[in-house]
């Protein structure tokens, strides 16, 4: 029997939690140079907290869209602020981009990273260039759009999402921060990657790992 779509997205999540979880000290490390020193530690309750909401729905009966919506709300519950209300929001508009659908092809994969994309960028008023997770989220979004244009099979879809992500988290060492407590920085934040943009191509690599 098949798996269905939402258990496959709550694999998904078990996989992000999983990664966060390993490259936590990374992150904070990354973090303590420019920021709190806290992203990993941040990000590691944010999808714990989502693998556990996860694991009270019955993934037999729920709906993608319902997997993302759980992981919106568990995700903001227990991080309030800093990167709780910036996934929240992108969590939240995946699941509206998926309303109605029950397969991940392509075509869903496209919009649910454009609507994760698109979810952050508006909740946190940056774009590309400011040296954020949006640096990756974007172009990565972008990518996926492309490989869909050109009919790209899966394998080589996820490929170029993954290859987008990679360049742009190690691109954000070259750009001076202009949001978050990066910005006090300035000058001083050029040759560090930013930590939500780091994070954000590990949550995209381990998405991109689970895919036939």
């Amino acid at each position: 029997m098949s798996e269905t779509a939402a258990r496959t997205l709550a694999r998904m999540f078990e996989r992000m939690s999983e990664v966060i979880e390993a490259e936590k000290d990374h992150l904070s490390e990354l973090d303590g140079a420019i920021g709190d020193g806290d992203h990993g530690i941040t990000m590691s309750i944010g999808f714990k907290a989502v693998t556990t909401a996860l694991a009270g729905m019955n993934l037999e009966t729920a709906s993608p869209s319902d997997v993302m919506s759980t992981a919106a709300s568990g995700f903001l519950d227990a991080v309030g602020a800093s990167t709780g209300p910036l996934y929240a929001t992108g969590f939240r508009r995946a699941a509206q981009a998926l309303a109605g659908r029950d397969t991940l092809d392509l075509p869903a994969c496209r919009d649910m990273l454009t609507a994760i994309s698109e979810g952050i960028r508006d909740r946190g008023k940056a774009q590309r260039g400011d040296k954020t997770m949006l640096d990756v989220w974007l172009p990565a979004a972008e990518a996926a759009t492309v490989a869909v244009a050109n009919n790209l099979s899966r394998p080589a879809f996820w490929q170029a999402v993954e290859t987008a992500a990679e360049n742009g988290a190690a691109a954000t060492a070259t750009m001076i921060a202009t949001k978050g407590r990066a910005a006090r920085l300035r000058e001083r934040s050029l040759g560090h990657a930013d930590p939500g943009a780091v994070s954000a191509a590990a949550l995209i690599k381990s998405i991109a790992s689970l895919q036939p």
